[in-house]
């Protein structure tokens, strides 16, 4: 009964997926058509500012990327999530590792003796979820050292105020003397200024990109303070110092919660840790989890389980600030 209940289940996510590539072929032609002429015929500097940008991004893709775009749903969310990396992974390169390591999975436990509908669906598991965390890793370690390095490039800008430069020409000096992911985004910043883009709009953009509270801090300081005037040198100089309190506020959280969070790591990582090893000592004695299906009804269940407590410990550990 497992089976066949399997194979729908793997015709139903194939049919799902055809849909999503190509359905609604129509509309998204219809919505191409209409923005190529509003960029045709637009005055508006913004619109060509953002018309130029897609000239670009059109002109650095290749075929892969093409087809990646094609297949995968939302493309342009996870070319955002991409680029918040800050390497040099394009839709194809992610496409094409998703679809090696589901198809290597796949095949390895399909060899190992693992039904192929069950190999299939493990491989497809593995193949989208383990690049997926490996991005969201990319992520995080780019935008820690980011958080950690903006306090500078605050105070590097309020010396420049203080000295009489505006702050267009500020943007610049942290690009050049700031390293890091600092420097990346605001270059990235100062180079859509160049092309027609408002600083508003290109400082915008960037926190949309990045995500994080210290960088929409920033972009809310600066617009409160074009409507309202005042001291942009002492706002910003606050707010460095705000930055900085924030950042060693969460380095005590951090401390005070790490004997939880390895604990809860340990408890959650035994099961698959066991599980492996006897799996490796003696692979008879396992190998009923892969082809006897009540025992693969009792694992499934055993995992969503897991997953719930692992789900429980997590935000048990985490903390906002």
């Amino acid at each position: 009964m497992l089976m066949p209940a399997l194979l729908l289940l793997g015709l139903l996510a194939s049919a799902a997926a055809l849909f999503v590539a190509f359905g609604g072929g129509e509309n998204k032609t219809r919505a191409r058509r209409l923005q190529a002429l509003r960029e045709r015929h637009s005055d508006s500097k913004v619109v060509a500012a953002d018309a130029q940008l897609k000239r670009l991004q059109k002109q650095r893709a290749t075929k892969l990327d093409g087809v990646a775009q094609r297949f995968m749903p939302k493309p342009a969310l996870l070319r955002t999530r991409l680029g918040q990396t800050g390497k040099d992974i394009s839709l194809g390169k992610y496409g094409a590792i998703c679809s090696g390591l589901a198809l290597a999975i796949a095949l390895l436990l399909a060899f190992r003796g693992a039904p192929f509908p069950l190999a299939l669906m493990f491989g497809l598991f593995v193949g989208l979820g383990l690049p997926h965390f490996a991005i969201g890793v990319l992520i995080k370690r780019r935008i820690a050292k980011f958080t950690a390095k903006f306090p500078d490039a605050i105070e590097l800008m309020v010396r420049g105020l203080r000295s009489g430069l505006p702050i267009t020409e500020t943007l610049g000096i942290v690009v050049s003397e700031i390293p890091g992911p600092v420097s990346v985004e605001f270059k990235q910043v100062v180079d859509q200024m160049r092309i027609g883009r408002t600083m508003d709009v290109a400082l915008q953009e960037s926190a949309d990109r990045l995500g994080t509270p210290e960088f929409q801090f920033f972009c809310i300081t600066l617009a409160i303070q074009r409507e309202t005037g005042g001291n942009l040198a002492e706002t910003l100089s606050n707010l460095a110092e705000v930055l900085r309190k924030r950042a060693q506020m969460k380095l005590k959280i951090k401390a005070m919660s790490s004997e939880s969070k390895a604990s809860a790591i340990i408890i959650g990582a035994l099961p698959f840790v066991v599980f492996g090893l006897i799996w490796a000592i003696n692979p008879a004695y396992m190998g009923g989890f892969f082809t006897d299906e009540r025992l693969m009804i009792a694992g499934g269940g055993g995992l969503i389980w897991m997953s719930i407590g692992v789900f429980i410990m997590a935000k048990m550990t985490s903390f906002e600030i």
